[in-house]
């Protein structure tokens, strides 16, 4: 997070590159697994430790004086760096960029930001680390924040607010960055372990007319109602422009049937939940371009002026999407 704020610069990269964050957890949790320590060590909690203090879920409390809005964010990882290593992550980037900061919203008022990174990997998502992530921003109190958001890299050239987040898992026949499945298709949706109650839709409480109205540039931020469902009394998937209709069962919401719409599923549905009128919903970042076609060479300026738009406009939009006159 320093590095990425600029607070400790190191290498050849920009500040802003999110990569090297994937990069170093990666090559330690090889040097972990080789490590033989002269007494007994638990790997396995070892390995979670790291986890958790590499991507923000532990020492990132909220440090806000009285009357400091608190906004809480989460990215991912990037998919794939098993098939390109300098694949980098917009969501991921703008979490690093933007937790711990005292940014200003879009009426004035002071904000603070903690966000945390997520990782492509069902296995984790069963294991419950949204409700983890959320969970103490959302029970009230001092660590509580005022508005949450889930951020995830998703169509080429625009940002989307998803109006709507499925219950369902349907994204087979493509895997997580494990080569993991989720066990359900378009034809046979399937509900994530350890999922709590809820309804198969959950309805964004972003304002969305405060973005959309606003933040144009430098790409624009449209409104996505769109879904998939299979409708009450049906077995057939049905693609609806205009969200769900009552009855129906989730395949897709609109981030998919992927882990970017159940991160969304489940960090809403635990704000339902826990804190019902606080804002919450799922932002989609334009797709992030500019690799140079030399696979030797790990950064050019067009994709590191794409990196940077993004990220400057996912603030722009939690500035107004946070902002309590945004209501």
């Amino acid at each position: 997070m320093r590095r990425a704020q600029g607070q400790r610069p190191a290498g050849d990269l920009p500040a802003g590159d999110d990569r090297p964050l994937y990069w170093t957890r990666l090559a330690m949790t090889a040097q972990l697994a080789r490590w033989e320590p002269g007494f007994a060590v638990d790997r396995p909690a070892l390995r979670s430790r790291f986890e958790d203090a590499s991507r923000g879920l532990t020492d990132n409390a909220f440090r806000t004086a009285p009357g400091v809005r608190r906004v809480f964010i989460s990215g991912f990882d990037p998919f794939g760096l098993d098939a390109e290593l300098r694949r980098a992550n917009p969501s991921g980037s703008a979490a690093l960029q933007l937790s711990g900061r005292r940014i200003t919203l879009a009426d004035g008022s002071p904000a603070e930001v903690r966000a945390v990174v997520l990782p492509v990997r069902y296995a984790d998502f069963d294991a419950g680390i949204v409700e983890r992530a959320f969970a103490p921003r959302l029970a009230g109190g001092p660590a509580a924040a005022d508005v949450i958001t889930t951020v995830s890299q998703g169509y080429p050239g625009i940002f989307t607010l998803e109006a709507w987040a499925g219950r369902a898992r349907s994204a087979d026949p493509y895997p997580d960055n494990t080569g993991a499945l989720s066990g359900g298709t378009r034809e046979h949706p399937v509900t994530a372990p350890g999922l709590g109650p809820g309804a198969e839709f959950i309805r964004t409480t972003l304002p969305a007319a405060a973005v959309t109205g606003a933040v144009q540039a430098p790409y624009p931020v449209l409104l996505n109602t769109e879904v998939t469902e299979i409708p009450a009394g049906g077995t057939t998937p049905v693609d609806r422009a205009d969200g769900p209709t009552p009855g129906s069962r989730a395949v897709e919401g609109g981030g998919g049937g992927y882990l970017s719409n159940e991160v969304a599923y489940r960090s809403n549905r635990l704000r339902g939940e826990l804190a019902p009128a606080l804002p919450g919903g799922h932002l989609h970042t334009p797709v992030l371009t500019g690799l140079p076609a030399d696979p030797q060479l790990l950064t050019g300026p067009e994709f590191e002026r794409n990196e940077s738009a993004i990220t400057a406009e996912v603030r722009s939009v939690v500035e107004h999407a946070a902002a309590p006159t945004a209501r």
